[in-house]
């Protein structure tokens, strides 16, 4: 769907890209699904799943019913039931693994009434369809403009047009509720269409909008992840992160979903780690924590006497002096559980046999000096003087 040049064949299968609708550029790659069951065959007697899953623009996915049992693969170009007029969509699931999706959103396939897919797409559907993406842009800036021009505090951040153009979908984020009849009035009015307006979140608005994350990689919303958990400041606390807002904070402005990726791991390590605010009873004095490091099993502690001084400590060695700490025997100090460090002596061996870095370099040839001798000034004159005698 992202190739602006998708026309189809007469197979109804698109062109542009030549890979069915499934290429790697622009939207057409957003939030696709592997088929894995693809090439398992049925049990004999049972008859295939007749739900399909279509992608329309920006991700946006919707089930609808196969009721005329055609041979729909992933990858084709379809018109689908919709609300007034037609939709255009590609399929981006068949087969069993669509039973499995609806499973996972909690939607109950039977008893329900869902839309239609008429046909695939022919080529006429598809010239619309690309007419009326391609005006999507230019309606955009003058809905903007009709937004400010009445003083309305919300952002309209994308548009979506209908397959058939018969209908509008305006996307738009707003902080407070927003009284949009007259808004509507004057959109009906200047586009001359069928006007739907809709409210999205600020992680929704980033998913449909796309981008480049601070990883380099393209955001994980708009690419393969499909539900939004709530992150919270405490993950930032497990990971040892600092809780500066401007690094937490992904491009929706909230905090980053990548917080929860590893946040299971760094919980369950935890477990076996005292708590941070018990304090270290020996002899010597009292000690607090520092800093520690999950993985490696380190824990840096320094007395209230001496906070520019760190002892690096073990889980185990801090578990055996709370142990004593309970027993009433506090130990001596702390200075007794760490461990001597040896420095590391790595042997220099010198394979290439010169040390210099500009080995490879030509070495510079000196210019050779030539000694002309300078005449003499008395002989200069005595020539001369000969001459005019």
């Amino acid at each position: 769907m992202g190739c602006s040049s998708c026309s189809s064949d007469k197979n109804g299968t698109p062109k542009g890209c030549k890979n069915n609708g499934t290429c790697g550029t622009d939207s057409c790659n957003k939030l696709t699904v592997f088929d894995w069951l693809s090439n398992m065959d049925l049990p004999a007697g049972q008859e295939p799943f007749d739900m399909v899953e279509v992608r329309f623009k920006n991700g946006r996915k919707e089930f609808f019913q196969n009721t005329e049992k055609l041979p729909l693969h992933m990858g084709d170009v379809v018109a689908t039931e919709a609300q007034p007029g037609h939709d255009v969509g590609i399929i981006s699931l068949t087969g069993e693994l669509v039973r499995v999706q609806m499973n996972k959103k909690k939607i109950k396939p039977e008893g329900d009434r869902y839309p239609k897919v008429y046909r695939k797409a022919n080529q006429k559907d598809i010239d619309v369809w690309q007419e009326c993406r391609s005006k999507e842009e230019e309606i955009k800036v003058k809905a903007r403009q009709i937004a400010i021009r009445l003083n309305l505090k919300m952002k309209i951040s994308d548009i979506e047009f209908q397959g058939d153009g018969s209908k509008v979908i305006f996307y738009y984020t707003a902080e407070q509720r927003v009284d949009f009849r007259q808004l509507i009035k004057e959109y009906a009015y200047t586009f001359k269409v069928r006007i739907e307006m809709k409210q999205i979140g600020l992680r929704q608005e980033a998913a449909r909008l796309g981008g480049i994350g601070s990883c380099g990689r393209e955001l994980c919303c708009s690419t393969w992840l499909t539900d939004f958990r709530s992150v919270k400041t405490s993950a930032a606390r497990y990971q040892q992160l600092s809780l500066n807002p401007l690094k937490l904070a992904g491009q929706c402005g909230k905090l980053k979903c990548c917080l929860n990726y590893e946040l299971d791991m760094y919980v369950e390590a935890l477990k076996d780690f005292p708590k941070t605010d018990h304090k270290l009873v020996t002899k010597k004095g009292k000690a607090s924590l520092q800093k520690m490091d999950i993985f490696n099993r380190k824990l840096w502690y320094a007395y209230y006497d001496e906070p520019s001084q760190w002892h690096e400590l073990s889980v185990d060695d801090v578990k055996d002096i709370i142990k004593a700490e309970k027993q009433k025997k506090p130990v001596e100090a702390l200075e007794d559980f760490v461990e001597d460090k040896v420095p590391d002596i790595t042997d220099y061996s010198n394979v290439v046999g010169q040390d210099s870095l500009t080995r490879f370099d030509k070495p510079k040839r000196k210019k050779k000096r030539k000694n002309r001798r300078k005449p003499n000034r008395k002989n200069q004159n005595q020539s001369k003087r000969k001459k005019n005698a």
